[in-house]
Parts: structure tokens; sequence; C-alpha cells
């Protein structure tokens, strides 16, 4: 399949973007608005580290892709394999990065936030993945009536987990951040030691004045495997 283009996600420049998202936060803040919100309400719940693979602009193929490999009744398989290659050539190539920043051992569990609709059955996102990860599942269901835009640790059910586990959740789209947080809060509370967040597109709107100046600094290219949010060049993999 052809090579993906993205808008990766370096190193984070001090002062410019959120220091967990890596969306937008303004002059003088080390966190963006929703995640400066986040760490208020879930204080000891929230992942140990959230990683982007690439910013998913509205308008681009990236941003396309993390939409139609999973819409309608026939999800396309182009954007599908596009998804499936990004995130297992990133988590090949940057995989021990992220346990870094998390501080964490390599994890023993995967688990993929659910949608917001409740879609029955394994999320599409597990499908791609999850064949491919020698990991047990830490399942999260969404409980009924718990939708919202907010951050809410009761929003997702998990089953029990040892108390050594350590959680790859996955998250393909970040708008706020809520229902990633909102999962990996489900996993604490279920147990989990660790948990470190994986998103495949941190969603960027360039008609939104907040978004805007960091959208256009964006330059699309074909994945480069040297290009890590926390892998700074010179240090050690």
């Amino acid at each position: 399949m052809p090579v993906p283009v993205l808008c990766q996600v370096g190193p984070r420049t001090a002062g410019s973007d959120c220091g967990v998202c890596r969306g937008p936060a303004g002059p003088g803040y080390a966190r963006c608005y929703q995640c400066g919100r986040h760490d208020l309400l879930g204080a000891g719940l929230l992942a140990d580290a959230v990683v982007p693979v690439s910013y998913a602009v509205k308008g681009t193929t990236w941003a396309a892709d993390l939409w139609r490999y999973k819409s309608g009744p026939a999800p396309d398989a182009a954007a599908r394999a596009s998804v499936r290659a990004v995130l297992l050539a990133f988590l090949r190539d940057h995989g021990a990065c992220v346990w870094r920043q998390a501080a964490m051992p390599p994890p023993t569990y995967l688990a993929v936030v659910p949608t917001g609709c409740g879609r029955p059955g394994p999320h599409p996102l597990l499908r791609l993945v999850g064949p491919h990860l020698s990991l047990s599942l830490a399942a999260l269901v969404i409980r009924p009536g718990r939708q919202g835009r907010d951050f809410d640790p009761g929003r997702f059910r998990a089953a029990r987990l040892p108390d050594d586990a350590s959680v790859l959740l996955v998250e393909d789209s970040w708008v706020s951040g809520a229902s990633a947080q909102s999962a990996a809060a489900a996993l604490r509370r279920a147990g989990a030691r660790q948990v470190a967040i994986v998103v495949a597109g941190r969603h960027l709107n360039p008609a939104d004045p907040h978004t805007a100046a960091l959208a256009a600094r964006l330059t699309a290219v074909p994945y480069d495997p040297s290009v890590c949010a926390v892998h700074l060049p010179s240090a050690a993999r």
C-alpha cells in the first residue's frame, strides 16, 4: 500500500503546545484548557502518558481515513489498511519511547477507547491492531446513558485487572481527550498500575482560531520512522 501521508507529532517545543495532548496551549501554560481540567477532575486516575502519532488536520487524507476506517456498514478498506499500518509501524518504532515516557514496563494488556455511540461488538480499531500485538485484552464498555463531552471516571466499565497490569490504551482520534482519559480512569479503577495512551490522530480544525496557528505550521509528509512526540533525536531508544 502507499506510504500514509501524515503531520507527525515531534518532540514538544516548550511553551508552544500542550504538554499532554500536544494541542495548542495558551502563552505561559503547560497544558491546554481541556487537559488542565482533566488534571483537576481526575487526579490519580489519568494516563501516565499521552503520545499522539500525528495531527489529524480536518480536510486532510489522514483525518478522513480516521473516520472512513470505521464508518457505515462497509468501512473503507484503504483507510483501514492505512490506520493499521501507521499504528503498527509507530508501536514498532517507538513503543519503547512510549513506555519510557509513562515510566512503565512494556504493556501486558491492550485496550481501545469505546465509541460514544456504544457500537456493538469489538471496536474496529481492536480488529485492526489486536491480532498483531501479543497482549491480553482489557475490555472496556460504555455505561448506558454516560455519553458526553466531559471527563467522567464512571463513563466506562472495565473487568478487574491484576494489580501489576500495565495497559496500552489506543485511541483513533483525540478532540478534547475526555473519552480517552475517562477510559484510562476506568482501567485505573479496575486495578491497572500504569496506562499509556497512544493516539492515531490529534484532531485540529484550521478554521478554529485556537488551532489555526498550529495547523498552519504543519506539513504532511510520508510516515517517517524517526519522528516521535517523545523521542528526542539524541536519545537512545
